[in-house]
């Protein structure tokens, strides 16, 4: 259901229909009850900058990307994400803000896979 979403650019959430929690990264259990009651929602898309890091290193198919920004985004429905910030300059984090509002946006990565990177958005 996620990859899905992503790939019409809509951001796809589990919710655990027993505790009312949405939870990332999807898994067969809630991490907060241990209810297999799960559905998926869209989520609004929106949410604020945890912490983050410059990589200087990488692999695969980030090593031509050195140096970006990764971060950990506290969803507006809940729970944290791992990703990949665009839209900042990597030489200059002093720039980048906790707790900066951002958006999800979808990169076609392949005809069948859009892959969910987030923006810092003015408030």
């Amino acid at each position: 259901m996620f990859w899905e979403g992503a790939k019409a650019g809509k951001l796809m959430l589990p919710r655990c229909t027993t505790c009312n929690r949405v939870h990332w990264y999807p898994r067969l259990l809630c991490p907060f009850c241990h209810s297999r009651e799960l559905e998926w929602i869209e989520a609004k898309g929106e949410g604020r900058i945890h912490t983050f890091a410059v990589q200087h290193r990488a692999f695969g198919g980030w090593t031509d990307e050195v140096p970006f920004v990764t971060a950990y985004i506290d969803l507006h429905e809940g729970d944290r994400m791992f990703t990949v910030l665009r839209g900042v300059d990597p030489t200059k984090p002093e720039s980048i803000r906790i707790g900066a509002k951002v958006r999800v946006e979808f990169e076609q990565a392949s005809d069948e896979v859009s892959i969910p990177f987030w923006r810092v958005v003015e408030e």
